[in-house]
């Protein structure tokens, strides 16, 4: 017997392919777009910036495009100054109901698009396929299969891409976000995440590290302990035990990043190394993005904020687990990821040390 979900999800797309099914054309050759629209609110925020090479390949392939893109508000916040795009729509579910919101929706969508794209980096989602095929675009290119798998709602696309990545398991999520537009000749040899911040975001940023800071300490270490997932966080006391060891060996001003919802964290680590952490608690991305890339050194678990970190110049070092990290670790010169099982704890303080050791010297000899 079918189950209850699975038995809804085919009536669901049963009645849409009805209405909403689209002839699919195998042609992969087409004309410059003006204005592309990219539905994106089915990602994770570390998904999203991974994914910004599919920005930069557009730009790059069509310099005078206009890139629309569609997030959830969680996401948001991530992408509002990204360069490469000319307008960011929040696609809120929670608003539905209203109908002023439910006309401006309908009015972004209803746009004259030249192009309309679904990208995907974990799984498909019936929504953001939904979206696209809901817009006024004249081609609108998804998923025809992911590892094999049929996509369900293919219908909704008339360019139809399969993609597979068990061909290459190891490859980063900043080079699939690409997969499903290399077919119509979209690519880029610059896979690098990035955050676009200003003046603004940059004096709130020092204005932060003026008020803890050290004047007589010239590095800046910063970390973030947690992870939305329990088995993305390494040990609160091997973090602690990690920055005692550097304290005893570099003169550094030591910060952490994290939201509310981390702040026993927080307070744990404050407590267990009698050491002066600024915290920075809350703040926009752009701000955090500012304040890393002012930083000697950044730590971290496999986490979102690893991705803001990952679209800096700043030396990195990101402590692996469960997550394979030549998927997900950020690309880039001094970017560093340290993993020994799926288990994070076996981690050891002195791996994540001797890395440390190696960088700090470094930057303080530059200092």
């Amino acid at each position: 017997m079918m189950p209850k979900k699975k038995l809804f999800s085919n009536i669901v797309h049963s009645f849409f392919k009805l209405f909403l099914s689209v002839e699919e054309n195998a042609e992969r050759i087409i004309s410059p777009p003006k204005k592309i629209l990219i539905v994106r609110q089915h990602n994770q925020l570390g998904d999203l910036l991974a994914g910004v090479s599919l920005f930069r390949a557009l730009k790059e392939t069509y310099p005078e495009c206009h890139i629309s893109l569609v997030v959830s508000p969680f996401n948001y916040p991530g992408v509002v100054k990204n360069k490469y795009l000319d307008k960011v729509f929040v696609f809120d579910k929670s608003k539905l109901h209203n109908p002023l919101y439910i006309y401006r929706t309908f009015k972004f969508f209803r746009k004259d698009y030249d192009l309309a794209i679904v990208p995907i980096v974990v799984s498909i989602s019936f929504t953001s396929n939904l979206l696209a095929r809901l817009s006024k675009a004249k081609i609108r290119i998804g998923a025809n299969s992911l590892n094999g798998v049929p996509n369900p709602s293919s219908f909704l696309f008339d360019r139809r891409v399969d993609i597979d990545w068990r061909k290459h398991p190891d490859s980063n999520v900043s080079e699939r976000s690409l997969d499903i537009v290399r077919p119509f000749g979209i690519n880029t040899d610059n896979y690098r995440s990035e955050i676009s911040f200003n003046g603004a975001d940059t004096k709130a940023a020092k204005i932060f590290i003026d008020e803890f800071s050290d004047k007589n300490k010239k590095l800046l270490v910063g970390l973030h302990v947690g992870a939305g997932k329990p088995n993305n966080r390494w040990s609160l006391d091997k973090y602690s035990a990690l920055v005692k060891k550097i304290e005893s060996s570099f003169p550094a001003n030591f910060y952490l990043t994290g939201g509310w919802a981390e702040k026993e964290e927080l307070n744990y680590l404050s407590k267990n190394c009698d050491i002066n952490f600024g915290k920075f608690i809350n703040e926009p991305i752009p701000h955090i993005a500012a304040l890393i890339s002012m930083s000697d050194l950044f730590i971290s678990n496999d986490t979102g904020i690893m991705h803001v970190a990952g679209t800096t110049d700043t030396p990195q070092i990101t402590i692996f687990g469960p997550t394979n990290p030549f998927n997900w670790a950020p690309i880039g010169f001094n970017k560093y990821f340290i993993r020994k099982s799926e288990l994070i704890d076996d981690v050891s303080v002195d791996d994540v040390y001797h890395l440390c050791e190696i960088i700090l010297s470094k930057r303080e000899i530059k200092k």
